[in-house]
């Protein structure tokens, strides 16, 4: 099996791990950078282009975008969608996951746990906000932030008005959201592949700070989570719509609470922590699912 990898970034270790799982099973997986794509938008003819080159000939795609360029990536992507190849994740539902307003709006329909939220355009509307999600304290958090960039915890009345003033100052949007003290700083990873959790750890934060994150210094451990938290995270995954993900769980005195389904979830935490072969599982799940024009969103656009 030919396989293209939409990334940046070779070097990275996920991006890695799942280049030497692919040759491990005697695939073949290209990284193309995604910047360098371009898209012939012609009638009956969609093509991808790479450094001038139409790209063919690959029986599956795995996105691995960066938020930063969501979506000149979801362009790329759709391209080859409309030429019929299969995507791991298709452009609609890394769409959906990247938009934090949105997935939680689609997580709340059916049901899941998630923490109070509140979303407003006026900054005079902090302190009601603020008090709709049992405030103070809350988190604050930007809709386009990554790896806990963007993301305040306020304490105060004041501090949370001040924050909410000034990233509305700056013309960007946030989400308020409670605060789940019980947490203590730690929260649950559960990977997803194909409808089923193949990994869970627990991630605990640095030293005087409330994100887990270990792109900021937390630190991840293996952890067994109970059957209502395996159900949240692969519900999750069927809403949103992605064969692979990570979820991010809080464990709340009313349950599990979801905090982000990230469609392009880290391997290195995760596989130190378990000690299990992640991107084996997801390159087997290519082999037995890739096939030609099984991508939904062929011809929708």
């Amino acid at each position: 099996m030919k396989i293209a990898m939409l990334a940046r970034n070779p070097r990275l270790y996920s991006h890695r791990r799942l280049v030497e799982a692919a040759f491990e099973r005697g695939h073949t997986m290209d990284i193309l950078n995604t910047t360098r794509c371009s898209v012939n938008i012609a009638s009956h003819r969609p093509t991808v282009m790479y450094h001038g080159w139409n790209v063919t000939g690959y029986d599956a795609v795995v996105p691995r975008i960066g938020a930063s360029i969501t979506q000149y990536g979801l362009a790329v992507l759709r391209q080859f969608e409309m030429q019929g190849v299969w995507t791991l994740n298709e452009s609609v539902a890394i769409g959906r996951s990247r938009d934090k307003l949105r997935s939680m709006q689609i997580l709340a329909k059916h049901g899941l746990g998630l923490p109070l939220t509140a979303y407003a355009n006026d900054p005079k509307e902090a302190e009601a906000i603020i008090k709709a999600v049992n405030g103070p304290p809350v988190v604050i958090k930007l809709l386009e932030g990554t790896q806990g960039i963007g993301v305040v915890l306020a304490e105060t009345m004041k501090s949370a008005k001040s924050v909410i003033e000034a990233f509305r100052g700056a013309n960007v949007n946030i989400l308020v959201q409670e605060f789940i003290k019980e947490a203590g700083g730690t929260d649950i990873r559960a990977l997803v592949v194909g409808g089923k959790v193949v990994a869970s750890m627990k991630r605990t934060g640095a030293p005087d700070d409330f994100r887990s994150n270990l792109h900021r210094g937390g630190s991840a451990e293996l952890i067994k989570i109970t059957p209502e938290e395996r159900s949240t995270a692969v519900r999750a995954a069927k809403w949103m719509g992605l064969n692979v993900c990570g979820v991010d769980m809080l464990r709340s005195n009313h349950g599990p609470v979801i905090m982000e389904v990230n469609s392009s979830p880290g391997l290195e935490g995760i596989e130190k922590a378990t000690g299990k072969d992640i991107a084996g599982m997801i390159v087997d799940f290519i082999a037995t699912h890739a096939k030609a024009g099984r991508t939904r969103t062929r011809g929708k656009g």
